[in-house]
């Protein structure tokens, strides 16, 4: 069921709702910070399904397919902290600026969300309140904790693409996402170029900007960390298999950059 006053503002998440936020291994003293925006699909029960079948909700519009097990595998081979969000981007998207249409989508690709329209701004905020704020906070009290103890700081966005949008196919089998950082992105771009086998993007199939993403700007360009999203292609990761292949071989790539980065004490 769809929640059928969507002025009402009385309750997001409840006693049977989990809070949005999931860390793993956040004792771990890696360099690289991991944060998975689309990690879950959950819904808040009182939003029911939004007024979309099951079909539409374990499609790419509703969350980033398979980024959830290589974060995870990634995030123990690396013994690095993740930070996930578990709530579906459809209800708010904890990459998006809160202010532009796209954080609480009417339309994805070409699905119209029945849930999401005509939502009063009252309940809108609270979805930011309840959701957005409480992930991105615990984000930047992580990062700031990290600089107290004089931790380096490498945030890394992990996201992953859907291989066909809009009926337009995308040959890229992962692609390295950035706007400011001069320092990283060239480095993996290098790295991920020497693996003979892999289609690598150059900021494909996104970019990052201050209009369309929030992690990336908020929490490591405005402190001046190095950082990169990184995009993998769903139907590479669309199995456990497929996750473990691609966690270990961030995990390889990503330790050939940390011992680069000491070996130019750039960490």
């Amino acid at each position: 069921m769809v929640l059928n006053d969507v002025g009402d503002t009385s309750l997001l998440l409840g006693s049977q709702d989990v809070p949005p936020v999931r860390e793993y291994n956040a004792e771990g003293r890696s360099p690289f910070l991991l944060t998975c925006d689309h990690y879950g699909r959950l819904i808040p029960r009182v939003l029911g399904d939004l007024g979309l079948p099951e079909s539409e909700l374990v499609r790419h519009i509703a969350w980033d397919i398979g980024i959830a097990g290589v974060a995870e595998m990634l995030s123990k081979h690396l013994g690095a902290h993740l930070i996930a969000q578990r709530y579906s981007r459809l209800v708010i998207d904890c990459n998006r600026p809160p202010d532009v249409a796209s954080s609480i989508p009417l339309i994805s690709e070409t699905t119209t969300i029945p849930g999401n329209e005509g939502i009063a701004r009252e309940a809108a905020e609270l979805r930011r309140t309840q959701i957005f704020d409480p992930y991105h906070r615990r984000i930047g009290a992580i990062i700031d904790a990290r600089r107290e103890r004089k931790m380096p700081t490498i945030l890394i966005s992990l996201h992953s693409f859907t291989p066909v949008y809009a009926g337009i196919a995308r040959p890229w089998h992962i692609g390295t996402l950035y706007q400011r950082d001069k320092l990283l992105p060239p480095l993996l771009l290098q790295l991920l170029r020497a693996e003979s086998d892999l289609v690598v993007g150059d900021n494909e199939p996104y970019a990052v900007s201050d209009q369309t993403d929030y992690t990336i700007p908020v929490h490591a360009e405005a402190r001046g960390l190095m950082n990169t999203g990184i995009e993998i292609r769903q139907d590479l990761i669309s199995d456990q298999a497929g996750e473990k292949a691609w966690a270990d071989r961030l995990a390889r790539i990503l330790g050939e950059v940390e011992t680069i980065f000491r070996s130019r004490q750039v960490i």
